[in-house]
């Protein structure tokens, strides 16, 4: 029987004035770490934008030599200011100053993922997915600077571009992992449900697949720029690539059919994730939208930057989507 107070009018129930979880999850502010985390992995996703642009735009070697440019730590301001050593043919102001700005980029990315490192260890020593993903991710940063020398050094030779490219989607991933981890810890302690243990084999599968096909892309790449380099015209270049690019496109619709198969499996099951493997969906069928509007149309330089800069945001999704899937 329902209680007196209960009957009168403007009164409120003792459950009624509990908190519910979903209220309290929604009043949880970010750490000094997730912050941290948050802003150093967008920077990272943008300088994966900007070394799409330098390779698009032609600007690899807008610095010819590494870690200085042209010598010194400041570019030179005109052609007369050159030292003895360097032909002045190499000079290309706009050329330089893309490749220059990517190069501080690269060392701010640097230094923001020492100060998530060291983040990490104050905060989450405990924690050894958010701490050791992030001190991973530091010491891949500083072997990718030094391969950012060999690409210089080599002369963008392709087979160095594409471990240049593949370290720096494997970083973005280790961050995006920690942030997301941190996340989760944040609202188990604010009374959400705790990770289950789910399927993890299909969202690793994907996502090596996915990474797979991106390293065969970059390699696609190569052989474009060396046969354009060659004097071959930018609408044949691709012709000349061969079986690899046919690979390329085989790999991409595999990607397709994974996210579809496991955006079908989650729906069945009714997964509360499903809303990050329809993203990752859209992103995969977009991605092969834009593939094929460069293979049929002129490569044009901007597509070149969208096509980088969707894989990343795709393994990103990706990602994404396997930890949310381990908690829903």
């Amino acid at each position: 029987m329902a209680s007196r107070d209960s009957k009168r009018p403007g009164c409120v129930s003792r459950v009624a004035r509990s908190p519910s979880p979903v209220a309290h999850n929604s009043d949880v502010r970010l750490t000094s770490f997730q912050r941290l985390a948050l802003w150093t992995t967008a920077t990272t996703y943008l300088l994966i934008l900007v070394g799409s642009l330098v390779r698009a735009s032609g600007a690899g070697l807008g610095c010819p030599d590494w870690p200085r440019c042209f010598g010194s730590w400041i570019p030179p301001a005109s052609v007369e200011a050159l030292p003895p050593q360097f032909d002045p043919s190499q000079f290309n102001p706009r050329l330089m100053w893309t490749e220059y700005l990517n190069r501080l980029l690269g060392v701010t990315v640097g230094f923001l993922i020492l100060a998530t490192a060291i983040s990490a260890w104050r905060h989450h020593r405990r924690e050894p997915r958010i701490l050791w993903t992030t001190i991973a991710a530091f010491l891949l940063v500083g072997y990718e600077g030094w391969l950012g020398g060999r690409v210089v050094a080599h002369e963008l030779a392709p087979w160095i571009v594409t471990a240049h490219l593949i370290v720096a989607i494997i970083i973005v991933q280790l961050l995006l992992y920690a942030m997301l981890t941190a996340f989760d810890e944040s609202r188990r302690n604010a009374g959400a449900s705790p990770a289950s243990q789910a399927v993890n084999w299909p969202y690793l599968l994907l996502i090596g697949l996915t990474l797979v096909q991106a390293a065969f892309g970059t390699q696609v790449r190569g052989r474009i720029d060396h046969a354009m380099d060659a004097g071959v015209a930018r609408d044949a270049a691709l012709a000349t690539v061969g079986q690899l690019d046919y690979l390329h496109r085989d790999l991409a619709f595999a990607v397709v059919i994974g996210a579809t198969v496991l955006t079908l499996w989650l729906f069945r099951r009714r997964s509360p994730s499903i809303q990050w493997a329809y993203l990752v969906l859209a992103l995969a069928v977009a991605q092969i939208g834009l593939g094929l509007f460069m293979a049929y149309g002129s490569l044009l330089p901007a597509a070149q930057v969208g096509h980088v800069t969707l894989a990343s945001l795709l393994l990103g999704a990706e990602t994404l989507l396997w930890l949310r899937g381990r908690t829903g």
